[in-house]
This record gives structure tokens, sequence and C-alpha cells, in this order.
């Protein structure tokens, strides 16, 4: 019995390793070829085989369109457990060199590759030179790729930056790769501008396609909307906010709103470039004709470039109809004090649209009468505070487009420090009086609030009879 269990064990065993070996050999699909790359001469027949434990699907480079590739796809291997693929070219040309990838379509990163040069003297290049040139971005710390590849891996080129200065690979900045083009390691600011790969064959000079290389800038200097604070407005009306964002020469932004009615559609946006001799600006205008209550709430314009972002928010209140509201603040009578160097009247108001304002002292306008008399929003301000400040002052208050009107009186009482008039103009000693004569004493008094007056009596020292001590 347990001999019979030990060669059942062992059985299971060799299935599961014989099915991990299997696993193993084809975690990848297996493409038949003996090395990494492939040379074909032109019109020359391309056959690639390939198998694997899925169903196999093929890639290829885009010169070659798919009505010229045929693939045959069947089951093989011991018991048919295995996917076949056959790819085949009939008339491979210069423009399908590249790379060609064998792959899982459930698992398409587990795939196999092989290079394939098909070599042309008449096309050296892969791709016909067109008439404009492909942008390349040259990125900070990044090597720079000009890809001008070739269909024959003995070929030798050299690159030129237009229109004619020679630059050959060093292999140590400037490195040449038949599968990929020219590499340069630490691109700097020279390597800006229009370039092109060339090469000689059977005398005859080739020119590759041309490339642009272009230095994106993202530098975000300044961004801004046309309202610095909250923004008000009525229902029905149209609200235009305009945000602009400042950059550098060369700079490209994208500009995007995010906004209450966005999912509505409820705003159209147009944009303007503007370059200036330093800078470049970028404005975008989101306007909503007809506000609605939906349409409050936060605003946001945010500007992006490469990695760089930067945004500016307001708020939106809709309002449905206008309004005024005016209270004291303080209560209806004030207090100041004489000689103070300022004094502020201010008051409770609410109102929409922005009213106009008028203040105005003892019935004529308050600016008028006084050059001390100020407005400072719609507060009204007056400077070193006198006596004769005291009194009426009323605000009047108009949205006159809309009819809407209110006023407010205030009472403002000024306090003056209690001065005694005799300590200013009388400093004669009155001199001596009889004995039991009947005298009068003045003393006169003014302040705000009325002084209270009190009269004190300090007896003379008594004369010293005997004289000084000599």
């Amino acid at each position: 019995m347990n001999l019979i269990l030990i060669c059942l064990l062992c059985g299971l065993y060799g299935v599961r390793a014989k099915d991990k070996e299997q696993k193993g050999k084809y975690s990848v699909p297996n493409l038949e070829v003996k090395t990494r790359s492939l040379v074909l001469d032109a019109d020359q027949q391309l056959l690639l085989s390939c198998r694997g434990r899925w169903k196999l699907t093929w890639a290829f480079p885009s010169g070659l369109m798919r009505d010229q590739v045929q693939v045959k796809e069947f089951r093989c291997g011991r018991k048919n457990q295995l996917y076949c693929s056959h790819l085949m070219v009939s008339h491979s040309q210069a423009q399908h060199t590249g790379l060609y990838h064998c792959r899982y379509q459930i698992r398409p990163k587990k795939q196999s590759t092989v290079y394939v040069y098909v070599t042309d003297s008449q096309q050296p290049f892969v791709g016909h030179p067109g008439m404009s040139p492909d942008v390349l971005y040259l990125k900070e710390k990044q090597p720079l790729v000009i890809p001008c590849r070739v269909t024959n891996p003995n070929i030798t080129t050299t690159l030129v930056k237009f229109p004619n200065q020679s630059l050959r690979p060093d292999q140590r900045n400037i490195i040449w790769n038949s599968k990929q083009g020219f590499t340069i390691r630490t691109p700097t600011f020279y390597y800006i501008g229009l370039f092109f790969c060339q090469t000689v064959t059977d005398g005859v000079t080739h020119k590759s396609h041309k490339y642009f290389v272009h230095r994106p800038v993202s530098n975000i200097i300044d961004v801004y909307l046309n309202s610095s604070g909250p923004v008000q407005a009525l229902k029905g009306e149209r609200l235009a906010l305009n945000c602009t964002a400042t950059g550098e020469l060369n700079t490209r932004v994208n500009i995007t709103w995010d906004y209450p009615g966005k999912s509505n559609n409820s705003g159209s946006i147009s944009k303007r470039l503007v370059k200036h001799r330093t800078h470049m600006l970028f404005y975008s205008i989101l306007t909503i004709p007809k506000l609605q209550r939906l349409d409050r709430g936060l605003y946001t314009c945010r500007v992006t470039s490469g990695e760089k972002t930067k945004q500016q928010k307001v708020t939106v209140t809709v309002y449905d109809r206008p309004f005024l509201r005016l209270k004291p603040r303080h209560g209806s009578v004030m207090e100041a004090q004489a000689g103070q160097k300022s004094y502020r009247i201010s008051l409770k108001l609410k109102a929409f649209p922005a009213p106009e304002v008028i203040w105005l002292k003892d019935g004529m306008v308050a600016a008028e009468q006084c050059s001390r008399y100020h407005m400072d929003g719609h507060s009204l301000v007056i400077r070193d505070v006198a006596e004769e400040d005291a009194g009426k002052y009323t605000v009047l208050v108009r949205i006159k487009e809309h009819g809407l009107y209110q006023n407010l009186t205030l009472t403002l009482v000024v306090k003056v420090s209690p001065q005694i008039g005799e300590k200013v103009v009388s400093l004669q000693d009155p001199g001596s009086v009889p004995r039991g004569s009947r005298q009068t004493l003045h003393c006169t008094s003014h302040g705000v609030p009325p002084p209270h007056i009190q009269w004190l009596w300090h007896p003379c020292p008594p004369k010293d009879l005997n004289g000084p001590t000599q």
C-alpha cells in the first residue's frame, strides 16, 4: 500500500514539475530567430515564426501597413497544447525597418523582439524626407534623441546642424546607434535649431528627414484675474472673468476653468495670445451671458506649463434683486474729544449694486463745509476734531438706477476739556484790601459738558515777628 502511494506521489510530482518547466519555458513567447537583429535586402521575403502558451499577436513598424502583412495562426507542439503564429511580408521595403514584437494577447507585456534591417542603397534612411520637419523637445537634464534610423547597420552617418555644421559621434556625448539615431547625452542650448543626418552611398549624398529641436519653457511668471475680490452680480446679468498668465518667451501654457456651471456648459471660453519683447501674455476669458442662481460659487482659473501649475480663485455671488439696508453702527449719538487727531463716523451698510453715498452736516454737504472732512469708503472722517464739529450728520444712500433711497441721521457730541478764563488772562496780585471789606472774586470757565466749579480757601501763613535767623 505504501509503495502504491509513493508511486502516485512521484507521478504527481513529475507532472507538476513538467508543467512548471513548460510554464517557465514559455513565460514569454518564443520568437524563432537566432540573433537579435536580421538583415534583409529590399524585395526579399520576411518570415518570422513565434510560439507560446496563449494566443499571440504581432506589433511591427509604422511604415508597414497591415494589408502588407500575412499572419497565419495555428495550434502546435505536442498534443497541440501550444499556439503558433507566422508573420510574412512578401516584398520587404526600407520603411519596414524596425522592431517586430511577438506578444501574448492577454499579457501584452510578455513579448519577444527582433530588429529587422531592410537594406536599400537608394534609401539609406528609414522614411522619406518630408517637407516640414518633425519637432523634438529639448528637456532639462534629459538626453536628446534625433531619430534618423538607417536601413543598414554598417552605414556611417553624420549629424548636421542647419545649414552646414557637421557633428560626428564621439561615443561620449554624441552617441550613434543605427536602431535609434543620434543621442545627445547632455544637450545644451547649442542643440536648439534645425538638424538632419546625412550619409554617402555609392558616391551619392543622402539626407534624412529634418528635425526641429525646440526647448519648451514652462516658467509661469504670474497669474491674475480681472477681479481681485469677490464678485457680486444680479441674476440675468452677463459675467466675464479674464484670466491672464504671464510667461517667459517660448512658454506654452494651458488654461482651464473650474466653475459651478461647467457641467451644464453655461459658459463660453475665448483665448488670446500676445507676444511682447520680453514675455508672453496668455488671456482666457470665461463668459456667462445670463447668470442664474446656480452659477454662484467658486471660480478657479488653472494655468499649467509642463509640470508647473499656478491658479487664481474668485467667489461669485448672484442676487435675485437689488437691495439697500442701512443701520447705525454704534447708536444714533456719538462722542468725540476736541483735539483728537481723527474721528470716523461709520455705519452698517449692505447694498447691491454699489450705492452712491453723500454725507451732510447740519443739512449741508459736509465735504464742502470744511477741508477737514473727507470720505473714506462709506465713512466720513473728521481730521483734528474741534468743538464746532458737533452737530447733526445725515448720510444719504441711493441706488438711482433701481429707485432705492435711504437716509440716516446721527448726532455727534464733541467733548471739550474744562478751561478757567482768569488763569489765562488775570495773573496780577490783587493786593491788600481793608479788613472787613467785601470783595467779589470771579471765576470764568468753559467746557463740554459744562464744568462744575468748586471754591477752596487756603489761609496765608503767619508772619515771623522776630525776623529771619542770623
